[in-house]
C-alpha cells in the first residue's frame, strides 16, 4: 500500500489556518445560505469555491501538491469544525463526504495515474465523487461480508454486476469508487480466473475489491432517489444499478482481493471527519442557544439566568467538549495506528453522533416556537444530524463491536497473565 507522510504543518499555521477558516465561513459562507431546507444553487457554490481558494482555505485536507493546504489528519480537527459551523462550509471548502474521504483513500492507495486522473480533478472541485458499497437487503449494510455486487474477470479488464443505494453523492457524480465481491486470484464469484489475465492478479485473495468507475461508463445507471430528512449533501443519496459494467485492469484500486482492508482506510477516518463537521454544527447552535439565553427575558431575568436553561447550556458545554476530546484523541491515533484508530473511531462516531443531536435538540427546546420554525435554522439542523445516527454505522452496530472488542481484549490480557477478576473474593454477608 502506498503511504504519503504527513504533511507535519508547525502548531502556528494550523492555528493560522483554523483562524482564516473562521472568518472565511462566519464573513463569506453563512451570509450565503439558503433558507433551511433548500439546496445549495451549484453556480452560487462555485462561487464560493473560487473565493475559498483566493482566501486560501480550500480543500485543507489535501496535499499541497493536488492544491489543498495540506494539513496532516491528527490537525483536521479544529479547521473542519470551523468549516461545519455552516451547513454548506464543507461543500464550499471541498472537505465533504463523500468526497473528503476518496480524496484520502486516492492519496493512500491509488497510482501515480489514478491520483492524476480522478484525485487531482476531484481535489480541485472540479468534479464530484460517491463510494458505492452499500446494497439492499440482503446485501451489505450494517454486514459488509454480505457483500452482493460481483466483479468477474473478463479478459484483461472486469465485468461488475450489482445494485447499490444510498450511494450518496451519485447524481451529481464523476466517478464511484465501488466495491464488489472477487474470488480468488481475481476469478470474481462466478468461473475461474481468465488465462490471458495471468500475472496481472498473482495469488489476489478472496474477498472484495474496489474499483474506479466513471459514471458515464455503460452499463452505470442512476435509479429511485432515496428521500431523506437531509438535504444539503449534493446528490442525494439514490440507488445505482451496475449492469455488466466493463472497466479494464487499472481500474482496480489498490490491490485486488484487498477491498475491505482499504474500507477501514477510508471509514476509520470519514467516521471521524462527520464528527468534526458536525460538531462544529453543534457549536453554532450552541452560540444560537446563548444569544438567545443572554437575550430573552422571562419572569423578570434573562434565560441565561435560570436554572431549568442553566441545565441545558452547562449540558450542551459538556457534550461539545468531551467529543472535541476523544475526536482529537482518535485523530492522534490513527496517524499512527489505522488499526487501532478505526477501532477508536467506533466510540468517537456513537458518542459524537449522540452529543451532537442532544445539543442541537436543547437549542431547539430553549429556543421555544422559534426553535420548530423556519425562523432559526435549528429544525433543519437537526434533520441534517439525524441521519449520523445510522449512516457510517448505525449507534448499534458500533456499540456491538465496541463490546466484542472490549470482551476480546480483556480474555487476551487474562491470558498474557493479567489477574482474572472472575475469581476474586465476594463479599457478602460480611461486615
Amino acid at each position: 500500500m502506498n503511504s504519503v507522510p504527513p504533511a507535519g504543518l508547525h502548531p502556528s499555521s494550523v492555528e493560522e489556518l483554523r483562524v482564516r477558516t473562521r472568518a472565511f465561513i462566519r464573513e463569506i459562507v453563512v451570509p450565503a445560505e439558503p433558507r433551511p431546507g433548500q439546496a445549495l444553487n451549484l453556480a452560487v457554490r462555485r462561487e464560493l469555491q473560487a473565493a475559498a481558494r483566493d482566501a486560501g482555505v480550500f480543500a485543507p485536507h489535501v496535499p499541497e501538491e493536488f492544491g489543498g493546504q495540506g494539513l496532516a489528519l491528527e490537525h483536521w480537527s479544529t479547521v473542519f469544525q470551523e468549516a461545519g459551523y455552516s451547513p454548506i462550509g464543507p461543500a464550499v471548502l471541498n472537505c465533504m463526504a463523500p468526497d473528503e474521504g476518496n480524496m484520502h483513500m486516492l492519496n493512500l492507495i491509488g497510482t501515480d495515474a489514478q491520483k492524476r486522473d480522478f484525485l487531482g480533478p476531484l481535489a480541485a472541485g472540479e468534479i464530484s465523487s460517491c463510494f458505492a458499497m452499500s446494497e439492499p437487503h440482503p446485501g451489505a449494510g450494517s454486514d459488509p461480508d454480505a457483500l452482493a455486487t460481483t466483479a468477474v474477470r473478463d479478459g484483461s479488464g472486469w465485468l461488475i454486476t450489482g445494485h447499490k443505494r444510498f450511494t450518496s453523492g451519485a447524481t451529481f457524480a464523476s466517478f464511484a469508487i465501488v466495491m464488489a465481491r472477487t474470488g480468488a486470484d481475481g476469478a470474481g464469484t462466478e468461473g475461474a480466473p481468465d488465462p490471458a489475465a495471468a500475472g496481472t492478479a498473482a495469488s489476489a485473495p478472496a474477498g472484495a475489491t474496489m474499483f474506479l468507475v466513471p459514471m458515464a461508463t455503460p452499463g452505470v445507471r442512476i435509479g429511485n432517489p432515496i428521500h431523506t430528512v437531509d438535504s444539503y449533501l449534493p446528490g442525494g443519496h439514490p440507488n445505482v444499478h451496475f449492469d455488466g459494467v466493463r472497466v479494464p485492469g487499472s481500474a482496480v484500486l489498490g490491490e485486488a482481493g484487498l477491498g475491505f482492508k482499504y474500507a477501514q482506510v477510508r471509514l476509520g477516518p470519514a467516521r471521524l471527519t462527520h464528527c468534526m463537521r458536525w460538531l462544529g454544527l453543534a457549536r453554532r447552535a450552541m452560540d444560537i442557544m446563548l444569544d438567545r439565553a443572554n437575550t430573552r427575558e422571562i419572569f423578570g431575568a434573562h434565560l441565561s439566568q435560570l436554572g431549568i436553561a442553566q441545565d441545558l447550556i452547562a449540558q450542551s458545554v459538556i457534550d461539545i467538549e468531551t467529543s472535541d476530546a476523544i475526536i482529537a484523541k482518535c485523530a492522534a491515533l490513527l496517524a499512527v495506528d489505522a488499526k487501532a484508530g478505526s477501532a477508536l473511531s467506533s466510540v468517537a462516531k456513537v458518542h459524537v453522533s449522540e452529543a451532537v443531536y442532544r445539543v442541537i435538540d436543547r437549542a431547539v427546546q430553549l429556543c421555544g416556537g422559534d426553535g420548530v420554525s423556519d425562523g432559526l435554522p435549528l429544525a433543519q439542523y437537526l434533520n441534517e444530524v439525524r441521519p449520523f445516527r445510522i449512516y457510517d454505522g448505525s449507534t448499534e452496530t458500533h456499540k456491538w463491536a465496541i463490546a466484542r472488542r472490549a470482551a476480546s481484549e480483556r480474555r487476551r490480557a487474562v491470558a498474557a497473565g493479567e489477574p482474572f477478576q472472575g475469581t476474586a473474593r465476594i463479599y457478602e454477608g460480611e461486615r
